[in-house]
């Protein structure tokens, strides 16, 4: 984590962000964002790492370390956990399985992200949004809203990942778009958060 600072502050200007740009992305002061970067601040929550990513639009194992596992190789400490085929008909893959969730590695920051996380990749013919063939995410089962984020949801009666926030009314909103108030509350139920995403190598990138 020592080397996290400097990589902050080469994505962001990569990013072309400003730190007063990156802080209102993330939701945190410029000064946080000088700190990080100083390594004055050397540890950053779980939550704050996930909307760092984001507001930088790179992978999260880039962020993390830029000798974490690929999708293609998950060496170390994750070369040992079960990738589960999701399938878009109820329950998730880990209930039907009954594996035990990835196990936090002493010492590995990556690993301690995803304890207790699930690995899932889309089943053949299966199509998700923000989860395409070859894609992998770390699931961590709750029934709960957290924040704004990625989560796999019941919808419907069909597992889908979908962007979730809440709105100032309280309404919880799928991709910006509220459930219609005629649909009953069991129809959205929320099955995981995704804390970390995969994605393969496309043949035109």
């Amino acid at each position: 984590m020592d080397t996290l600072g400097p990589r902050i502050k080469q994505l962001r200007m990569e990013a072309g962000l400003s730190k007063a740009a990156l802080a209102r992305r993330v939701g945190v002061s410029d000064v946080t964002i000088s700190y990080w970067e100083s390594g004055t601040i050397k540890q950053i929550g779980h939550e704050r790492l996930l909307s760092l990513a984001e507001a930088l639009e790179c992978p999260l194992e880039r962020l993390l370390d830029n000798n974490t596992p690929t999708h293609h190789e998950f060496e170390g400490e994750l070369a040992h956990a079960s990738i589960l085929a999701l399938h878009s008909a109820s329950p998730p893959p880990w209930e039907r399985h009954s594996l035990a969730p990835v196990a936090s590695a002493p010492g590995s920051t990556l690993s301690e992200l995803l304890q207790g996380c699930y690995l899932v990749t889309p089943a053949d013919g299966e199509t998700f949004a923000h989860l395409g063939t070859g894609d992998i995410a770390a699931v961590f089962p709750t029934s709960h809203f957290d924040e704004e984020g990625l989560y796999l949801l019941q919808w419907r009666h069909t597992l889908v990942i979908q962007q979730l926030s809440r709105l100032p009314s309280g309404a919880l909103s799928m991709d910006g778009e509220p459930p219609s108030e005629t649909l009953p509350p069991q129809s959205l139920c929320i099955i995981g958060r995704i804390r970390a995403r995969w994605q393969q190598r496309r043949d035109n990138e």
